[in-house]
């Protein structure tokens, strides 16, 4: 994608192996990816009309070079133009035009609403079918050093709970109780698949007072069983679903990363545009922790947050910076502590 060429000629350390994924497109699935990685990189929207989504990029290791001697010294990015040329040099079946149209569907480049055309749109037909039930897929987690023993015998606790639950055997309310009342045991969140209570022809809150947040606020997450006040029954507010990968997050201080008004939909290739925006905060993504047929996914997605599920709080020092680096990189540890500054 055009906006991977600024990327070029520069060091990363590899985040994730992305050797399996989630499939956005057709109903949700997890999929088998050969011979990529992740890198510290995101998507800026660049030839894709501004999108805001901040997707992780997909790395072939093909397009990659390993750096020896354990030197991890950045290089200064090279000329985007530079990278261009040189592309299309060893490339010759393949040009600058060639990346650049790419983006989009074939003969809609002069559109003003083009069908677009990236890694994201494209997950399904880059991969091969991935069954829930492959345990390969769970040893190479932990063997890449993706997911730790613990972290992935607590999925798997999980996982078979939750199946029990919607079982015929309709012992759901009692499990969920059960789940509830003995997760401090483990210090764990309320069941983390509780739903609204609103009923779907009712309409859902929005702030009395909108807090109109900006980049680098510092926000708290309301606590989960706020924010259920704020959802219907299908756990939406205003169209916007609280998904369960959320959850780990409530209570947590965060500071905001985005406003996020505009996003690609994955199934059409179209632009969207939000009647209202929504929120992404720093390190606040999707884990896979509870994803039905995709646990232990490494594309970590940005979460969308509602403003009526978040409440600004006074400027704050984090207690401890590795404390905060370690929510970054392993956000199956427990929200940063924070405490104020000193007058």
């Amino acid at each position: 994608m055009p906006q991977m060429f600024q990327y070029c000629g520069r060091r990363f350390k590899v985040c994730k192996r992305a050797h399996k994924t989630c499939d956005t497109v057709f109903p949700v699935r997890g999929r088998r990816m050969a011979g990529a990685v992740h890198l510290e990189t995101r998507c800026t929207g660049l030839g894709y009309g501004e999108c805001q989504a901040g997707c992780l990029i997909f790395w072939k290791q093909a397009w990659l070079k390993r750096v020896e001697n354990g030197n991890d010294k950045s290089e200064p990015p090279q000329n985007v133009m530079a990278v261009q040329r040189v592309v299309t040099r060893r490339n010759p079946g393949c040009s600058e035009q060639d990346v650049w149209a790419g983006t989009r569907t074939p003969g809609q480049q002069n559109e003003q609403a083009p069908t677009y055309i990236c890694q994201a749109t494209q997950l399904p037909y880059a991969t091969t079918r991935l069954c829930w039930w492959d345990v390969r897929q769970y040893i190479e987690d932990y063997t890449s050093g993706n997911v730790g023993m613990w972290q992935i015998i607590k999925g798997g606790i999980y996982a078979s709970f939750y199946r029990l639950s919607v079982s015929r055997l309709r012992l759901g309310p009692v499990m969920r109780w059960f789940y509830d009342t003995f997760r401090p045991f483990w210090r764990g969140t309320l069941f983390p698949r509780h739903t609204g209570t609103i009923p779907m022809d009712k309409p859902t809150p929005a702030p009395t007072h909108p807090l109109n947040l900006q980049p680098g606020e510092l926000v708290r997450v309301k606590s989960h069983k706020e924010i259920l006040k704020t959802l219907n029954t299908a756990s939406k507010n205003r169209g916007l679903y609280f998904d369960a990968e959320m959850v780990p997050f409530c209570g947590g201080t965060y500071r905001v990363l985005r406003r996020v008004g505009k996003i690609i939909d994955e199934k059409s290739g179209k632009m969207v545009t939000m009647r209202n925006e929504s929120i992404i905060l720093e390190g606040v993504f999707c884990q896979s922790r509870y994803s039905n047929c995709r646990m232990f996914c490494p594309r970590a997605i940005y979460s969308y947050w509602r403003e009526i599920w978040l409440e600004r709080v006074s400027e704050v020092s984090v207690a401890s910076p590795s404390e905060a680096q370690k929510l970054r990189d392993f956000p199956e540890h427990e929200p940063v502590k924070i405490v104020k500054m000193n007058d």
